[in-house]
């Protein structure tokens, strides 16, 4: 169904790339494919016409989160306003006051957020421990506040878009399944490497980088892994380990790489620590295992279980236990055909519910319910 008035829609963000898979080539690819005529305002990228939408590239001024959150945003805002748009959609939190100003002006605006920001801000590292806690009440206050105020309100899964109900009615699930066409592109029955496992992302404390490592000491497996490590010195501390003789790192690769990577595992890793935010979290990671047939090892909270044993494709554990996760990794490697049986499984999930597809639907229904009220 395309949109024949062609209303202009601005997606705009100040802290994510132009090529951000779930701002770019998910909403703003699928809602160019219906008829609107889109918009990406964001920071470090040239102005150009990409896949159907116009990218407006915005100089980051200052160096720094702090310099980002304040100078940046406004040269965002500054750069959305002049386009105009019927609809503004923005993707960061430090975006939400210009987004109530969008509101107050007229426009159509939605927030949409990715995580669980107020407890997302009780993990963050760089926060002072003891500010932690006001700082993300304050944050839930504002992000309500707000959210009374403009069209509407996406997120990534049920508890956060349960909070935003609270403040508006206009709330919708749009969670970050994986692209069919990434999927369709990979060559047909890629070979698996016997005893190759896989962990691909940001490279930090809380997603278990160091127990996966540990766990290496007692397994027959070799482990492909790809990111930036942050902070450097959490890399120095992993390299230091026995199992990193059984690592081979790639740092930070393209999509293409990530695919190829993820396909030919026997094992896709997703043990992340059990933080406030990670508990309720759905993490792409685990659905781009089971979209390319891997089985999956993830942490052993209650959502990702129900998930997996509903899908029959793979193993949860204790994500803060080497052990543990050496011995989930020993048990889908030592039955060939039940880790196989798991791949199926996974990918059959994929194609009849975690794929873009479906969201990619829910998102137009959205837009629409919003533009009609």
């Amino acid at each position: 169904m395309n949109n024949p008035k062609k209303i202009k829609v601005a997606h705009i963000t100040s802290a994510h790339p132009h090529t951000d898979i779930r701002i770019f080539h998910k909403q703003c690819v699928s809602l160019s494919k219906e008829g609107y005529d889109v918009y990406l305002v964001s920071t470090t990228c040239e102005t150009q016409l990409l896949n159907g939408v116009h990218i407006i590239g915005v100089e980051r001024k200052g160096k720094g989160r702090f310099s980002r959150m304040i100078s940046t945003t406004a040269e965002v805002y500054r750069k959305a306003i002049e386009l105009d748009a019927d609809v503004y959609h923005f993707h960061d939190p430090e975006l939400l006051p210009y987004g109530l100003k969008l509101a107050r002006k007229g426009k159509k605006v939605i927030y949409d957020a990715h995580e669980d920001l107020p407890k997302q801000i009780m993990d963050k590292h760089w926060i002072p421990a003891i500010f932690r806690g006001l700082i993300s009440r304050f944050f839930r206050f504002f992000e309500g506040y707000v959210a009374k105020r403009i069209a509407g309100v996406i997120s990534v899964n049920e508890p956060i878009c349960d909070r935003f109900k609270k403040y508006n009615v206009n709330v919708e699930q749009i969670a970050n399944y994986p692209l069919m066409n990434e999927v369709l592109r990979l060559e047909r029955d890629v070979a698996k490497i016997p005893g190759q496992v896989c962990y691909v992302g940001g490279l930090f404390p809380t997603r278990g980088i160091k127990e996966i490592v540990q766990a290496l000491e007692t397994v027959d497996a070799r482990l492909v892994l790809a990111g930036n490590f942050v902070p450097a010195s959490f890399e120095a501390e992993v390299r230091k380990l026995k199992g990193w003789e059984k690592v081979d790192f790639l740092g930070y690769i393209d999509r293409e790489e990530i695919m190829q990577i993820l396909s030919t595992s026997e094992v896709g890793l997703v043990t992340l620590h059990p933080t406030i935010s990670y508990l309720e979290a759905l993490p792409i990671k685990m659905f781009e295992y089971m979209s390319v047939g891997t089985p999956v090892l993830a942490s052993d909270f209650p959502l990702w279980r129900g998930i997996i044993e509903d899908a029959k494709c793979g193993v949860c554990v204790d994500p803060l236990d080497p052990s543990a996760i050496a011995k989930g990794i020993e048990f889908v490697l030592s039955d060939k055909a039940r880790s196989s049986a798991m791949g199926e499984n996974g990918k059959k999930a994929f194609l009849e519910k975690y794929n873009w597809s479906i969201e990619e639907e829910k998102l137009v229904r959205f837009y629409t319910k919003i533009l009609n009220e």
